[in-house]
């Protein structure tokens, strides 16, 4: 069972300005409570001394720690969990690496995903995506949009599917309240947080629309 922390993440990114450490940084600063460290085609070393000051950061805050793709890594340094893309490690090989005791989540990109992956093992959360086009991930799958979503999500209802689906992909502020009310159980955020003009303020603004939400 993953806390309540799973509903606002934050997915690490640089820019000009800010590190992929600065990012998880302004993320935590602003009220996020989940930090995925993702930080493609990087160099074993560099991940892994980067995982360590994130890690060491979220525990100061009393953030989930998730590291993307890296099963292995996840395990020797005892991260909180680990997210898997689509061609990524079965679910359940890294369940049978990292037993119970961690976090698995996998991308989806339509329901008929949701029912493949649970065929053979339950992850945690789905992250599901993308809400629309976005420059942080490389081959995009299909944009699913507001109506995609919904659609998803009463599928799941449905299918007393209730394991919590996770939006992401080229979501900013204004959409957060209206993906909510499709029925998703979380955002997750990453460009639009670290562009903005007072990224810290923007990820409290996220923050507070989020909580609003869920009073």
């Amino acid at each position: 069972m993953i806390s309540d922390n799973y509903k606002l993440q934050f997915i690490t990114h640089y820019n000009k300005e800010y590190s992929y450490i600065d990012s998880a940084r302004i993320a935590l600063e602003g009220g996020c409570r989940w930090i995925q460290l993702r930080m493609k085609n990087a160099e074993e070393s560099l991940l892994e001394g980067t995982a360590l000051v994130v890690q060491k950061m979220c525990r100061e805050y009393g953030a989930t720690f998730i590291i993307n793709d890296n099963v292995a890594l996840t395990k020797k340094i005892h991260a909180d969990g680990v997210h898997l893309g689509k061609n990524d490690t079965p679910i359940a090989e890294a369940r049978r690496v990292l037993g119970e005791q961690y976090i698995i989540g996998c991308t989806v990109n339509s329901f008929e995903d949701i029912l493949f992956n649970i065929k053979n093992a339950v992850p945690d959360y789905f992250g599901c995506g993308p809400f629309r086009f976005t420059t942080t991930k490389e081959n995009l799958a299909p944009i699913i949009g507001y109506e995609g979503y919904r659609s998803i999500t009463h599928k799941m209802q449905n299918n007393n599917i209730k394991i919590p689906l996770v939006a992401i992909g080229g979501i900013c502020k204004n959409d957060v309240s209206e993906l909510l009310e499709c029925g998703v159980g979380g955002i997750a955020l990453s460009g639009s947080i670290l562009n903005a003009d007072d990224p810290i303020r923007e990820m409290k603004e996220v923050t507070n629309k989020i909580s609003a939400f869920n009073k």
